[in-house]
């Protein structure tokens, strides 16, 4: 033995992804026996993985690959897989971690990976994977689905789907997908007027001998359980391939039946350049839209070869007996309570559905699933597998039948009286095959629990019935009995009534006046109403009607007169709007009449003259003469300013100060010459513009005389990023004065006197 567990840093991470410790085990959910070597695929903590080993007592691994596509990542997705002799992988599972994408998927060995189509759910919507075998030049997968062509709610078909092993896939279409893969639905049901389908497949095995494909197949679980065990031959899953297919032109269409573009469709030897070759856009195109077949799987029997209410069958396996006349097909059935049938499959109407056996493997009072079945035929064993432990049972226990009564009665084909030996003995323990007997003609009798049924309902018959309500009454009744088949061996009694009684007579009778209803005026005459009705009780099957008038009437409000009609007047004339222009409003008014307790409003405004207004311009006059900088020699800058204001207005008074206008100029200090105007601008309130500032001052002008104090300027421009030029937008002068060249002008002296 040896035990394989996820490292703890897989643990960790997959607890981090909120996953239970449970969860977040090794569950190993492939097991390939491959000659000299067997694959084992695990869970891995949700990063699966598969290791392959040496069948040998040392068990040395081999190789480890990543299991994605080839195990399922959380324990509870179902997978199957099979190995072919050439050493490639097929499994059918969900590749992802959520469980959303299932496929069926080629890895491993000298072809090409290739898968079904992704995220497409006419491929496979939500499949449960039975089984998978190789067979031939095919890989054939059993499974249930939610069935895409059922149109009428959701419900579940059993499928077999197969796919070429020389498949290598499309080219620009279906590339790395499969270009074979075809599906086609399996049918197992009990025959009649209107059928009864057993529509989810739980378990399979194959008989290679045989060409046959046994299945257990149940109702859902929902519903009432009961299960049934077909057998299909590998010709009738051949034919439904070659037969037409069925298809939908769009979502919204109805499926219909499609003529298969190749007939008899082989897949080729591997060596071949298999069904690929040649492929064109045409028939890449067809394998996308045909996957489904028209024509159902029909099994071997027209009836189910063992059917069973009330019981849901899990797993099976067949065995192939030699028996004295011919070959017996032993079936060993796992049901849910944890028990296993040992039953006959075979054409033989007497013997259809016979149950030589059920094995009770548990204590009493115990339940538990089955989870597996094997047979190991060089052991002639039968291994089944628990939750926790797994059981050998021999498949031939002839020793326990030790009367010559016993061994014929039990109807076993492993067992027959040998007249020589005087004992119940195997074909092969038998001393002489003329001395060997076996009596297998009809199902033995044995203590098998059986749970009672209702035979047929008997004819109606006339009848009396007395109650305390109704006292005596002529009706009908039938009854039924408890003996299809009655209940045997602690099996449960028939539930439900054994006598139906109908169609008793019965006479009416009215039911109490009701209460008088409300008047139908609330002044002036009116009349109000009270009814009864002739169901206390109501007459049936020939009983007397009630008899009298159903309902009654009388006058009501007879002196009350009806006020004066309050009411509102029309409404009057609009008033003048509010204004001439730019939207206004107006009113118009109506008054109540009769009264003060009219609903609704008195007075109603209504918007007038939307029309935008005519553009007003204004200027104010300008502002006196300010000074605005003082040079220390006396010479100053002025500035005066005013406003211009436009605006769409009715009232031209209503304007508002707008933008500025600034004029500025230069006054010499000496007062030799008129103040020079230096420029004029308009100043606008200053917007703070990302990048944009004063460039560097230009260099001072020449002095405005070259003695006795004059001045000179020097000026810089507001520009933004890219040297545009933004006058508004910086704070501050453009422009500054300096005094310069103070020293006084050359001239005769002067003479100065002064007094003491």
């Amino acid at each position: 033995a040896t035990e394989w567990a996820p490292d703890e840093e897989t643990r960790r991470s997959c607890q981090s992804k909120g996953k239970t410790e449970i969860e977040c085990q090794n569950y190993i959910r492939v097991l390939l026996v491959n000659k000299t070597e067997v694959m084992t695929c695990g869970t891995n903590a949700f990063q699966p993985l598969c290791i392959t080993r040496e069948v040998q007592i040392s068990l040395s691994v081999l190789e480890r690959v990543n299991g994605v596509a080839r195990c399922p990542y959380d324990p509870r997705h179902n997978s199957t897989a099979v190995v072919t002799e050439s050493g490639e992988l097929y499994a059918a599972t969900v590749i992802d971690f959520s469980g959303r994408d299932p496929v069926i998927y080629r890895s491993l060995g000298g072809m090409p990976p290739l898968r079904t189509a992704q995220y497409n759910s006419k491929w496979l919507n939500e499949p449960h994977f039975i089984s998978a075998y190789d067979i031939g030049l095919f890989t054939f997968f059993f499974l249930r689905e939610n069935a895409v062509e059922h149109d009428c709610g959701k419900t579940v078909y059993s499928r077999v789907a197969r796919v070429c092993k020389n498949d290598i896939g499309g080219r620009f279409l279906l590339e790395d997908t499969w270009t074979t893969f075809m599906k086609a639905r399996l049918n197992c049901s009990r025959s009649g007027e209107i059928p009864f389908y057993y529509n989810e497949l739980q378990s399979t095995f194959y008989l290679p001998e045989q060409d046959l494909i046994y299945g257990i197949f149940t109702t859902n679980v929902n519903s009432i359980a009961a299960s049934a065990v077909c057998a299909f031959n590998l010709s009738a899953i051949t034919q439904a391939f070659n037969g037409p297919f069925r298809s939908q032109e769009n979502p919204r269409s109805t499926w219909l039946p499609t003529p298969n573009p190749i007939h008899n469709f082989q897949c080729g030897t591997i060596d071949d350049d298999g069904p690929n070759e040649g492929l064109t856009e045409r028939s890449l195109q067809d394998a996308q839209r045909l996957y489904l077949m028209n024509d159902v799987v029909q099994p071997e029997s027209v009836d189910p070869l063992v059917m069973q209410d009330d019981v849901r069958f899990s797993n099976l396996v067949v065995d192939i007996v030699q028996g004295m006349d011919t070959l017996y097909h032993v079936i060993y059935i796992s049901t849910e309570y944890g028990t296993i049938l040992k039953a006959l499959a075979t054409p033989n109407k007497n013997l259809q559905g016979c149950y030589l056996e059920e094995m009770e493997l548990l204590p009493p009072g115990v339940r538990e699933p089955i989870l597996s079945l094997q047979i190991l035929h060089s052991d002639r064993s039968l291994f089944v597998g628990l939750n926790n432990r797994v059981l050998k049972i021999p498949l031939e226990r002839c020793s326990t039948y030790k009367t010559e009564t016993l061994c014929l009665e039990a109807r076993d084909p492993y067992c027959g009286w040998d007249f020589r030996q005087r004992r119940c003995t195997t074909l092969e323990e038998s001393s002489n095959m003329s001395q060997w007997k076996q009596n297998i003609t009809v199902c033995p009798l044995r203590n098998q629990t059986t749970n009672g049924g209702f035979g047929p309902w008997a004819p109606w018959q006339p009848c009396n019935n007395d109650d305390d309500v109704d006292g005596v009454s002529s009706c009908l009744c039938r009854s039924r009995s408890c003996d299809s088949p009655a209940p045997r061996c602690g099996g449960k009694n028939c539930e439900g009534s054994t006598i139906e009684v109908a169609n008793c007579s019965r006479n009416g009778g009215w039911t109490p006046w009701s209460s008088w209803g409300q008047c139908s005026t609330t002044c002036g005459t009116g009349f109000e109403l009270r009814q009864r009705t002739c169901n206390n009780p109501s007459p049936r099957h020939g009983g007397r009607v009630c008899v009298g008038p159903s309902r009654d009437e009388r006058f009501c409000n007879e002196g009350v007169s009806c006020p004066q009609p309050i009411f509102w007047s029309p409404w009057g004339s609009w008033t003048k709007c509010s204004t001439e222009c730019g939207g206004g409003v107006h009113s118009r008014v109506r008054t109540c009449e009769n009264g003060n307790s009219c609903p609704g409003c008195a007075l109603e405004y209504k918007a007038c003259n939307l029309e935008a207004c005519p553009e007003v311009k204004r200027n104010t006059p300008w502002t006196p003469w300010m000074p605005v900088n003082v040079t220390q020699g006396g010479a100053r800058q002025e500035q005066r300013i005013r406003y211009m204001c436009r605006a769409h207005l009715s009232d031209p008074h209503e304007l508002q100060i707008g933008r500025r206008k600034v004029e500025t100029r230069f006054c010499p200090n000496d007062g030799t010459a008129a103040c020079e105007t230096d420029s004029d601008f308009f100043v606008t309130p200053v917007v703070r513009v990302a990048g944009v500032g004063w460039l560097s001052w230009e260099t001072w002008s020449s002095c405005s005389q070259s003695c006795a104090k004059g001045y000179r300027t020097r000026r810089r421009t507001c520009a933004g990023p890219e040297g545009k030029s933004a006058p508004v937008a910086c704070r501050g002068s453009p422009v500054e004065y300096q005094d310069c060249n103070v020293q006084p002008c050359p001239g005769p002296a002067k003479k100065f006197s002064f007094n003491s």
